[in-house]
Protein backbone atom coordinates (compact mmCIF):
# COMPACT_ATOMS: atom_id res chain seq x y z
CA UNK A 1 0.00 0.00 0.00
CA UNK A 2 1.52 3.15 -1.01
CA UNK A 3 -1.53 5.62 -0.08
CA UNK A 4 -1.10 7.51 3.11
CA UNK A 5 -3.11 5.38 6.02
CA UNK A 6 -6.92 7.20 6.05
CA UNK A 7 -7.69 7.60 9.91
CA UNK A 8 -10.96 7.97 12.30
CA UNK A 9 -10.18 9.68 15.51
CA UNK A 10 -12.92 8.99 18.17
CA UNK A 11 -12.46 10.79 21.78
CA UNK A 12 -14.89 12.80 23.96
CA UNK A 13 -12.17 15.48 24.49
CA UNK A 14 -12.27 17.92 21.65
CA UNK A 15 -8.56 19.04 22.46
CA UNK A 16 -7.19 15.22 21.77
CA UNK A 17 -9.08 15.14 18.32
CA UNK A 18 -7.57 18.10 17.36
CA UNK A 19 -3.94 17.62 18.64
CA UNK A 20 -3.90 14.13 16.70
CA UNK A 21 -5.68 15.30 13.35
CA UNK A 22 -2.81 18.48 13.54
CA UNK A 23 -0.12 15.87 13.95
CA UNK A 24 -1.46 13.21 11.55
CA UNK A 25 -2.20 15.81 8.49
CA UNK A 26 1.42 17.59 9.14
CA UNK A 27 2.54 13.99 8.12
CA UNK A 28 0.90 12.95 5.44
CA UNK A 29 -2.32 11.08 7.26
CA UNK A 30 -5.38 12.28 6.59
CA UNK A 31 -8.07 12.18 9.05
CA UNK A 32 -11.70 11.36 7.19
CA UNK A 33 -13.58 11.84 9.87
CA UNK A 34 -13.93 12.74 13.90
CA UNK A 35 -16.34 11.01 16.31
CA UNK A 36 -16.78 12.13 19.99
CA UNK A 37 -18.51 8.99 21.37
CA UNK A 38 -18.97 5.42 19.97
CA UNK A 39 -21.91 5.81 18.26
CA UNK A 40 -20.43 8.35 15.97
CA UNK A 41 -17.44 5.99 15.58
CA UNK A 42 -19.27 3.07 14.23
CA UNK A 43 -21.48 5.61 11.65
CA UNK A 44 -18.34 7.01 10.99
CA UNK A 45 -16.26 3.54 9.71
CA UNK A 46 -19.47 2.96 8.03
CA UNK A 47 -18.91 6.08 6.07
CA UNK A 48 -15.34 6.71 5.62
CA UNK A 49 -13.62 2.96 5.59
CA UNK A 50 -10.87 4.12 7.32
CA UNK A 51 -8.02 2.34 7.79
CA UNK A 52 -7.45 2.77 11.19
CA UNK A 53 -9.46 4.03 14.03
CA UNK A 54 -7.73 5.67 17.07
CA UNK A 55 -10.37 4.73 19.87
CA UNK A 56 -10.75 6.39 23.53
CA UNK A 57 -12.04 3.56 25.76
CA UNK A 58 -13.87 5.59 28.17
CA UNK A 59 -16.41 7.78 26.30
CA UNK A 60 -19.89 8.82 26.88
CA UNK A 61 -23.50 6.87 25.76
CA UNK A 62 -21.42 4.00 23.79
CA UNK A 63 -17.64 3.25 25.25
CA UNK A 64 -14.43 2.91 22.55
CA UNK A 65 -14.72 -1.44 23.68
CA UNK A 66 -18.51 -1.89 22.43
CA UNK A 67 -17.74 0.75 19.49
CA UNK A 68 -14.87 -2.02 18.71
CA UNK A 69 -16.71 -5.30 18.99
CA UNK A 70 -19.57 -3.56 16.50
CA UNK A 71 -17.05 -2.22 13.91
CA UNK A 72 -15.04 -5.50 13.38
CA UNK A 73 -18.20 -7.39 13.47
CA UNK A 74 -20.30 -5.40 11.17
CA UNK A 75 -17.47 -4.75 8.39
CA UNK A 76 -15.90 -7.92 8.25
CA UNK A 77 -12.52 -8.94 8.74
CA UNK A 78 -11.38 -8.76 5.37
CA UNK A 79 -12.05 -5.00 5.26
CA UNK A 80 -11.69 -4.06 9.06
CA UNK A 81 -10.02 -1.42 10.16
CA UNK A 82 -7.36 -1.53 12.75
CA UNK A 83 -8.29 -0.15 16.13
CA UNK A 84 -6.04 1.09 18.29
CA UNK A 85 -7.14 1.77 22.08
CA UNK A 86 -6.23 5.25 23.64
CA UNK A 87 -6.13 5.58 27.55
CA UNK A 88 -4.41 7.49 30.14
CA UNK A 89 -3.48 4.38 32.19
CA UNK A 90 -1.11 1.82 30.44
CA UNK A 91 -2.43 -1.04 32.60
CA UNK A 92 -6.07 0.00 32.04
CA UNK A 93 -8.70 -3.26 32.47
CA UNK A 94 -10.40 -2.19 29.75
CA UNK A 95 -7.04 -2.24 27.33
CA UNK A 96 -7.24 -6.31 28.08
CA UNK A 97 -11.02 -6.49 27.30
CA UNK A 98 -10.55 -4.34 23.70
CA UNK A 99 -7.67 -6.67 22.57
CA UNK A 100 -10.03 -9.75 23.30
CA UNK A 101 -12.55 -7.63 21.29
CA UNK A 102 -10.09 -7.51 18.10
CA UNK A 103 -7.99 -4.11 18.98
CA UNK A 104 -4.34 -4.25 17.64
CA UNK A 105 -3.37 -2.22 20.33
CA UNK A 106 -2.82 0.78 22.43
CA UNK A 107 -1.46 4.25 22.93
CA UNK A 108 -1.68 6.24 25.99
CA UNK A 109 -3.27 10.07 25.29
CA UNK A 110 0.07 11.45 26.03
CA UNK A 111 1.88 9.89 23.55
CA UNK A 112 5.08 12.05 21.37
CA UNK A 113 3.88 13.05 18.03
CA UNK A 114 6.68 10.67 16.50
CA UNK A 115 4.77 7.83 17.87
CA UNK A 116 1.58 8.53 17.54
CA UNK A 117 2.46 8.90 13.91
CA UNK A 118 4.62 5.54 13.72
CA UNK A 119 1.62 3.95 15.38
CA UNK A 120 -0.63 4.29 12.41
CA UNK A 121 1.85 3.13 9.85
CA UNK A 122 2.28 -0.20 12.15
CA UNK A 123 -1.03 -1.38 12.45
CA UNK A 124 -1.84 -0.03 9.27
CA UNK A 125 0.85 -2.57 8.16
CA UNK A 126 -0.64 -5.24 9.36
CA UNK A 127 1.45 -5.35 13.23
CA UNK A 128 0.00 -5.60 16.37
CA UNK A 129 1.36 -2.08 18.01
CA UNK A 130 1.58 -3.59 21.68
CA UNK A 131 5.62 -5.13 22.19
CA UNK A 132 5.06 -8.59 23.45
CA UNK A 133 6.18 -8.09 26.90
CA UNK A 134 3.39 -5.25 26.97
CA UNK A 135 0.77 -7.61 25.95
CA UNK A 136 2.26 -10.28 28.84
CA UNK A 137 1.85 -7.31 31.37
CA UNK A 138 -1.49 -6.73 30.35
CA UNK A 139 -3.06 -10.44 29.82
CA UNK A 140 -1.27 -11.74 33.21
CA UNK A 141 -2.48 -8.52 35.34
CA UNK A 142 -6.41 -9.30 34.20
CA UNK A 143 -6.49 -13.34 32.61
CA UNK A 144 -7.82 -14.39 35.71
CA UNK A 145 -9.92 -11.58 36.38
CA UNK A 146 -12.22 -10.65 33.90
CA UNK A 147 -13.55 -14.57 32.45
CA UNK A 148 -16.71 -12.10 30.52
CA UNK A 149 -13.65 -11.45 28.33
CA UNK A 150 -12.71 -14.77 26.88
CA UNK A 151 -14.09 -14.72 23.72
CA UNK A 152 -11.02 -15.72 21.96
CA UNK A 153 -10.60 -19.32 22.75
CA UNK A 154 -9.14 -21.20 20.11
CA UNK A 155 -8.88 -24.99 19.51
CA UNK A 156 -5.14 -25.08 19.03
CA UNK A 157 -4.93 -28.74 18.22
CA UNK A 158 -4.32 -27.46 14.21
CA UNK A 159 -1.23 -26.20 15.42
CA UNK A 160 1.64 -28.39 14.70
CA UNK A 161 4.32 -28.91 17.64
CA UNK A 162 6.76 -25.76 16.12
CA UNK A 163 3.68 -23.75 16.21
CA UNK A 164 2.92 -24.66 19.52
CA UNK A 165 6.61 -23.46 20.42
CA UNK A 166 6.25 -20.58 18.36
CA UNK A 167 2.88 -19.37 20.10
CA UNK A 168 3.88 -20.20 23.84
CA UNK A 169 7.46 -17.78 23.36
CA UNK A 170 5.62 -15.39 21.81
CA UNK A 171 3.24 -15.28 24.79
CA UNK A 172 6.14 -14.81 26.82
CA UNK A 173 7.14 -12.13 25.21
CA UNK A 174 10.06 -13.09 23.10
CA UNK A 175 10.40 -11.09 19.51
CA UNK A 176 10.74 -12.45 16.29
CA UNK A 177 14.58 -11.84 16.33
CA UNK A 178 14.56 -13.74 19.96
CA UNK A 179 12.86 -16.67 19.06
CA UNK A 180 14.73 -17.23 15.72
CA UNK A 181 18.00 -17.01 17.56
CA UNK A 182 17.06 -19.53 20.00
CA UNK A 183 14.91 -21.96 17.93
CA UNK A 184 17.87 -21.60 15.19
CA UNK A 185 15.50 -20.09 12.52
CA UNK A 186 15.50 -17.51 10.16
CA UNK A 187 13.82 -14.36 11.17
CA UNK A 188 11.83 -14.59 7.47
CA UNK A 189 10.92 -18.90 8.76
CA UNK A 190 10.03 -17.54 12.45
CA UNK A 191 7.16 -14.52 10.74
CA UNK A 192 5.97 -17.71 8.64
CA UNK A 193 5.06 -19.74 11.56
CA UNK A 194 3.59 -16.85 13.34
CA UNK A 195 1.31 -16.20 9.90
CA UNK A 196 0.20 -19.85 9.53
CA UNK A 197 -0.75 -19.47 13.90
CA UNK A 198 -2.60 -16.07 12.79
CA UNK A 199 -4.09 -18.05 10.33
CA UNK A 200 -5.29 -21.19 11.46
CA UNK A 201 -6.85 -19.51 14.59
CA UNK A 202 -8.41 -17.21 13.20
CA UNK A 203 -6.62 -14.11 14.43
CA UNK A 204 -6.12 -10.64 13.67
CA UNK A 205 -2.28 -9.95 14.65
CA UNK A 206 -0.30 -11.45 17.47
CA UNK A 207 -1.83 -9.46 19.77
CA UNK A 208 -4.50 -11.30 19.91
CA UNK A 209 -2.46 -14.47 20.02
CA UNK A 210 -0.75 -13.67 23.20
CA UNK A 211 -4.22 -13.09 24.60
CA UNK A 212 -5.41 -16.60 23.31
CA UNK A 213 -1.98 -18.55 24.48
CA UNK A 214 -2.64 -17.47 28.20
CA UNK A 215 -7.30 -17.80 27.57
CA UNK A 216 -6.15 -21.79 26.28
CA UNK A 217 -3.67 -22.22 28.88
CA UNK A 218 -0.71 -22.57 27.00
CA UNK A 219 0.70 -20.33 28.91
CA UNK A 220 -0.14 -19.51 32.79
CA UNK A 221 -0.15 -16.33 34.09
CA UNK A 222 2.40 -16.10 36.38
CA UNK A 223 4.75 -18.56 34.84
CA UNK A 224 8.44 -17.59 34.89
CA UNK A 225 9.48 -16.16 31.26
CA UNK A 226 11.90 -18.47 29.47
CA UNK A 227 14.23 -18.36 26.43
CA UNK A 228 13.87 -19.62 23.04
CA UNK A 229 16.18 -22.33 24.72
CA UNK A 230 14.50 -23.13 27.70
CA UNK A 231 16.21 -21.14 30.48
CA UNK A 232 14.20 -19.29 32.64
CA UNK A 233 14.71 -14.95 32.09
CA UNK A 234 14.33 -12.13 34.08
CA UNK A 235 10.39 -10.91 33.53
Amino acid sequence: MNRAPRVVVADDQALVRTGFRLILDAHGIEVVAEATDGAEAVDAVRRTRPDVVLMDIRMPDMDGLEATRRILKEVGDADAPRVVMLTTFDLDHYVYAALAAGASGFLLKDVTPEHLVAAVRTVRAGDALLAPAITRRLVERFARRAPETASLHRDLAALTPRELDVLRLLAQGLSNAELATGLHLSEATVKTHVSHILAKLSLRDRAQAVVVAYETGLVSPGAPREDATGGEVPA
